[in-house]
């Protein structure tokens, strides 16, 4: 008796792990929301946030992790300029129904960058290898 309360105890904790692992963000509503939740995270070296917004693929998980090596050699006065600093969207644009080109720049650096949001499975993502090679 008591090993098969021991098992299901160990299934519930199983069960309540992977559950709050893939509910620890909110899915965005939209592009812009799936965008400002990456920029956010980036800006804010919290690369685990960045990811859950973005798609999965090897070039955006590369692209992200070059990112995140890049910030990590950042000085820590740089890292809290950016920390603090604020996402200024210049444009949304709509290519349709699924894809849309956020073009925006931190309060901090005010360099002018674009993200690909895309809608994948009824997901807002943000395709990140667009912000390097600029293809559709």
């Amino acid at each position: 008796m008591q090993l098969g309360k021991n098992v299901f105890i160990t299934i519930c904790l199983f069960l309540a792990a992977c559950t709050n692992q893939s509910q620890e963000f909110p899915k965005a509503e939209n592009a812009l929301d799936a965008g400002r939740e990456f920029i956010d995270g980036s800006l804010k070296g919290d690369f685990k946030r960045a990811k859950f917004y973005m798609l999965i693929d090897s070039e955006n998980v590369n692209r992200l992790r070059k990112i995140e090596n890049d910030y990590a050699t950042k000085s820590k006065q740089e890292k809290e300029e950016y920390y603090e600093a604020s996402i200024i969207i210049n444009e949304d644009a709509i290519i349709d129904d699924t894809t849309h080109i956020i073009n925006y720049r931190n309060s901090y650096d005010k360099i002018d960058r674009k993200i690909k949001v895309i809608n994948r499975n009824d997901n807002w993502l943000v395709d990140f290898k667009y912000t390097f090679n600029g293809n559709l």
